[in-house]
């Protein structure tokens, strides 16, 4: 594909495409092909003006290259399209808001009176027919005073004040459900899981195909490091599985045929072939939307609050109507109390805040399922976290070698890298990485290496057997004996840490001690949400007492819980809840659910357990816990905003509301300063909560 660059700096690329017209598909197209190039940190599309955006690390040669080498045509960029984007959402209301101020202008400059007359009459019908409704049923809900409001102005030949009335209610409308649908697909393309295609076997044929294709029964081909995408059983191979995403076990395990696997674990080891048990379109994107679109949950309390209000505040405005044309006995008095009424801004401005404020924390990586659970997590008092892959890193590391027998830690660390060096599952890359860290050589001095999935690894380093894996492949397959004088060692192995084996010759020769890493922003964050008001942090793991104590004092919680069980999570939970605190849940996995269910907002880890995730009320990335600290800030945001337009609301019409009592102000001029003021308190309640400058603290800078 030729390009041309248009702007260039320090790792930024502005270039144009050569081709006449983009479509929204083949940006979609263009924009997966950049982000998945290597040294590309983002890269963005825009297809109007054919151009693409791209942010790199390292040289710009290697993402010349390949922008010259895309092609729409290319089997394997085709590969990449996403099955669902939001950019057609966007476009179509751009054009319909667009259209909409267009129409508008072009009428009041260029229709004659009688054809704008007769427009404004035609469109006000609906507003009218809801009015009409309303008073059918009985009912006196603000549909009402807006057909009264445009009713009144039409019978008085105002049809300016009719026609601006209509418009800014329309503008609402379609501001709200494009804020509304915008973060509805935001969320349900968050909660998915990214993988759009598999490889599909047929007998002995495999065929690259989109995964709605798949149905219970078929059969897919799932390779070394692929996501697993569909729950399914294991019907060939034996692959060792990392569900750190799924339970919270941050070591693979082993998968046999027979055996169940789950919709986004990894396969860290081998390769098999999976036969489906559950049809893909029971939880992929759609039934995602609609339980999103479906769920009351949606609305905040602070919405229903602004709807009642609105409505119940229906009768006073047409009772201050009636009492102005009795004491003065003018229609243009009532009419200007009439003109002012508190739905508009009521009814748009809370929602749009709510809203807002939810689009706001997606670009923190915070995905929030509802404006109710902003108001929760603003009254938090209470947090409780799990601690495998949300205070610490699912990601092994080394944190100690006990040799055995006499025999150097260095040396057992660097054999011990060295066999694992061929095998990259996430043990062995902790093994390997420790090794280069110390700057331990450990160059091939070994025969050929023999490697038993989901047990460990067997070779011969100068005519010995070397053998390094779980106890059970050591201990009991391979009968592999403690050293003379040297099991009391071997009992006072450390509990807190996983184990891994080696033993040369028959001996046990080293106990290489792994640990999950804490996280390094943990106690900062931690720190942070209390100066924002949170009183109490406390940590549930299933791991053992001395690990839960160590963790609990290094990152600096108020208390902890150790060797905890699922429903012991949800208990705790709960019970903190019957004491009448808020409580904050915040966890990764399938054994997080109950708790998560329990609490007043559960946030779960983004790259989590896909169930975990469908029953918290937020996500977060698995990046930074400062994003806790960023979604706090914007829910507390969100209700001084909330608070503060209701007193300009209720302040500033109800001034209106005398002035146009006591003659003041004429109905025009009354209902071009309401209209004025809820375009205005909807365009403020739009802007962002958060500064700038808090990009830094989101960082963890």
């Amino acid at each position: 594909m030729k390009a041309t660059i248009l702007h260039e700096s320090n790792g930024r690329l502005r270039v144009r495409l050569a081709q006449k017209r983009m479509t929204p598909e083949q940006a979609d197209l263009l924009e997966a092909y950049l982000q998945s190039c290597t040294g590309v940190a983002q890269a963005a599309v825009h297809e109007r003006t054919r151009c693409a955006v791209i942010r790199y690390q390292g040289g710009r040669a290697a993402v010349l290259a390949a922008i010259g080498r895309f092609s729409y045509q290319d089997p394997r960029v085709a590969a990449l399209a996403p099955l669902h984007s939001s950019r057609m959402l966007n476009r179509q209301y751009q054009e319909k808001l667009v259209g909409k101020v267009l129409v508008k202008a072009a009428c009041s400059l260029f229709l004659p009176s009688p054809l704008q007359i007769a427009r404004i009459c035609w469109i006000s019908f609906p507003f009218l027919r809801r009015g009409l409704r309303c008073l059918l049923r009985r009912r006196m809900h603000v549909e009402l005073l807006d057909a009264l409001s445009i009713g009144i102005s039409i019978a008085r030949r105002d049809f300016g004040t009719a026609g601006s009335v209509m418009f800014l209610l329309e503008l609402g409308e379609l501001l709200e459900e494009w804020t509304h649908k915008k973060s509805v697909d935001d969320l349900a393309r968050c909660m998915a899981l990214g993988v759009d295609r598999v490889w599909r076997k047929d007998g002995d044929t495999e065929t690259l195909v989109p995964l709605g294709q798949i149905g219970a029964g078929d059969c897919i081909a799932v390779r070394m490091g692929g996501v697993i995408p569909i729950d399914g059983t294991i019907a060939e191979g034996e692959v060792m599985v990392n569900q750190a995403s799924l339970t919270g076990e941050s070591m693979p395990v082993a998968k046999r045929p027979g055996t169940a696997v789950y919709a986004g674990t990894v396969v860290e080891e081998g390769e098999c072939v999976l036969r489906v048990t559950q049809h893909s379109g029971e939880s992929r994107y759609d039934k995602i939307v609609s339980m999103i679109e479906q769920s009351e949950r949606l609305k905040s309390a602070a919405e229903g609050r602004a709807s009642r209000l609105a409505d119940r505040l229906v009768p006073y405005t047409l009772a201050g109507s009636a009492l102005s044309f009795l004491l003065t006995r003018s229609v243009t008095r009532a009419l200007s109390v009439l003109m002012v009424d508190f739905s508009c801004a009521l009814k748009l401005a809370m929602p749009l805040a709510v809203l807002s404020a939810m689009r706001e924390a997606s670009a923190y990586h915070i995905t929030v399922k509802g404006g109710k659970f902003l108001e929760a997590v603003a009254g938090a008092d209470t947090i409780v976290f799990d601690k495998t892959g949300t205070l610490t890193h699912a990601c092994p590391v080394v944190a100690r070698v006990i040799p055995f027998g006499g025999r150097s830690e260095a040396e057992m660390l660097r054999v011990a890298a060295c066999l694992e060096e061929h095998f990259p599952h996430s043990m062995a890359n902790a093994v390997v990485r420790a090794a280069r860290e110390r700057r331990l050589a450990h160059e091939e001095m070994h025969s050929q290496v023999e490697y038993l999935v989901a047990h460990g690894i067997s070779s011969t380093v100068d005519g010995e057997k070397v053998i390094i894996g779980s106890a059970h492949f050591v201990f009991e397959d391979e009968k592999t004996v403690i050293p003379a004088g040297e099991q009391a060692a071997f009992d006072a192995l450390p509990p807190e840490f996983s184990h891994l084996y080696l033993a040369i010759g028959g001996e046990l020769a080293a106990v290489i001690c792994i640990a999950d890493p804490l996280r390094g922003e943990a106690k900062a964050a931690i720190q942070a949400l209390r100066a924002l008001g949170i009183r109490r942090t406390v940590m549930l793991t299933g791991d053992s007492e001395r690990t839960a104590a160590a963790i609990a004092a290094q990152v600096g919680v108020d208390d902890y819980r150790a060797e905890v069980l699922p429903e012991d999570k949800a208990h705790f939970v709960e019970a903190e809840r019957a004491a009448g605190r808020t409580v904050i849940m915040l966890g990764d996995g399938i054994n997080d659910s109950p708790a998560l269910s329990a609490a007043s907002v559960g946030i779960a880890i983004s790259d989590g357990a896909a169930i975990a995730r469908e029953i918290a009320d937020v996500t977060i990335a698995a990046d930074n816990l400062f994003e806790l600290v960023a979604l706090r800030r914007i829910a507390q945001g969100l209700m001084l905003r909330i608070h503060s337009n209701y007193r300009f609301v209720i302040g500033f019409n109800g001034m209106l509301i005398v002035l146009g009592a006591a003659g003041a102000l004429m109905p025009a001029a009354s209902a071009m300063l309401h209209n004025l003021s809820t375009l205005g308190i909807s365009l403020r309640s739009m802007t962002n909560l958060l500064s700038p400058s808090f990009d830094a603290v989101a960082a963890g800078e």
